[in-house]
């Protein structure tokens, strides 16, 4: 897990470079972890810092879905760009077997046998996954496997 100190350093040789992209995303970056430290009043520890990671490209995620829909192209590629250096920083993303796999053991861990039984799942199964998923997709996972 990259650390704020780590970020700092990356934007000092993205300046030194000459590579703006990168320099102004990890400014951005940057900012919004201030801003959480501010709010918490004091560090963050690397569940925090991931957390607002996953924040950022999430909003990248959006925003490309927003400018698809108003055909904005240059912005895109972009956002695009934007993410792509703000996922080097996130965990492997753990492929839809993966997670099948580990909500399948959470399931018989917790005795689930039905969609009514997601409310027991989910906070079992969430803390494994730590960032390595996006929640939308292991619960659209999960409520699969209850139904089915």
């Amino acid at each position: 897990m990259v650390t704020k100190q780590e970020l700092e350093a990356q934007l000092k040789q993205a300046m030194r470079s000459g590579d703006r992209l990168r320099r102004d995303t990890l400014r951005m970056l940057l900012t919004a972890i201030k801003l959480q430290e501010v709010e918490r009043r004091g560090p963050l520890d690397e569940e925090a810092m991931l957390r607002v990671i996953q924040r950022e490209a999430k909003a990248r995620q959006e925003s490309i879905a927003d400018a698809r829909k108003a055909g904005r192209e240059q912005m895109i590629e972009k956002l695009q760009q934007e993410l792509e250096i703000l996922q080097a920083y996130l965990p492997q993303q753990l492929s839809d077997e993966d997670i099948t796999r580990l909500a399948q053991q959470v399931i018989q861990e917790v005795g689930a046998s039905g969609p009514g039984d997601m409310g027991k799942v989910m906070p079992a199964l969430m803390p494994r996954l730590r960032g390595r998923a996006d929640g939308r997709r292991v619960s659209e996972i999960v409520r699969r496997l209850l139904q089915g």
